[in-house]
């Protein structure tokens, strides 16, 4: 069986084919000209270098930590120590306090940064918290040049993983 009338002397319609007649098979579908958007396969620059600020967080942790632990340790020999009576009337389970709170902002820097590769959006809302607080606790202690590293790190994070390129890697498909 052909399409259409034999007999016509024109020969077959020309242009777009039209939905066929009663009993006749439809057309296939037509094919879509493009598939899904290809995965992402290498972190965007910004969100990788929020990562490395993370580490840069992590660095100045132990330093942090270091600092603590040797002060609280010299309060308490100062304490015995009757040469230095104005260090000694700091409290020593403040600064233990100081170091248990350095280190937990150490870790958890630590495990956000490794998690970058393989996290979801959770862990990007996560990152934004992470940063937004750092920033804010940065405000503290800023004569020290500490406060103004953590100030600019944590809003430089917050800025790179909440932008287009976060929000597009953390998205992304995992198959």
């Amino acid at each position: 069986m052909s399409y259409g009338d034999p007999n016509n002397p024109y020969g077959a319609p020309q242009g777009q084919p039209q939905q066929p007649g009663y009993g006749y098979p439809a057309a296939p579908p037509v094919q879509q000209p493009y598939g899904a958007a290809a995965p992402m396969t290498t972190m965007p620059g910004k969100v990788n270098a929020a990562r490395v600020m993370l580490w840069v967080i992590v660095a100045l942790q132990v330093i942090g930590v270091a600092l603590f632990a040797f002060s609280a340790v010299a309060i308490n020999k100062a304490k015995s120590d009757n040469s230095l009576p104005g260090l000694s009337d700091y409290p020593v389970g403040v600064m233990w306090a100081f170091v248990v709170l350095a280190l937990a902002w150490l870790v958890w820097a630590a495990v956000l940064a490794v998690k970058f590769s393989t996290g979801g959006n959770g862990l990007r809302v996560t990152t934004l918290v992470f940063g937004i607080v750092t920033a804010v606790l940065g405000i503290y202690p800023f004569v020290v040049i500490v406060g103004i590293f953590h100030i600019v790190l944590g809003i430089l994070i917050a800025c790179f993983v909440g932008g287009a390129d976060g929000k597009a890697w953390f998205n992304r498909a995992r198959y």
